[in-house]
């Protein structure tokens, strides 16, 4: 049996994305003042990335893990300030684990 990296075992997951129903919503011009920026450091599927070069983030709810990491990282997500929410997709949403 041959023992699979992390990437190939993450390829083997299925994801139903609800683009009507984003599950995370944060708005990107506030991220613009966060000092940290911990979320594009804590995603492990990286859906979370800065652009230096335009000065802005990027971020697609469609591949998250639903770990929660971003959640417990960002005070704004934590929080529930306005224009920032995270939730569990709705039932039959988000990701199938097929492997491990």
């Amino acid at each position: 049996m041959k023992k699979l990296t992390i990437d190939e075992r993450l390829s083997k997951n299925r994801f139903e994305t609800d683009d009507h129903n984003p599950h995370i919503v944060i708005d990107k011009d506030a991220c613009k003042t966060c000092s940290h920026r911990a979320c594009t450091y804590c995603c492990p599927a990286e859906r979370y990335k800065w652009d230096t070069a335009n000065d802005k983030l990027s971020f697609d709810h469609v591949g998250c893990l639903e770990c929660g990491n971003c959640r417990l990282i960002c005070e704004r997500l934590n929080q529930g300030v306005p224009g920032y929410s995270w939730n569990y997709p709705i039932q039959g949403m988000g990701v199938i684990f097929r492997e491990g």
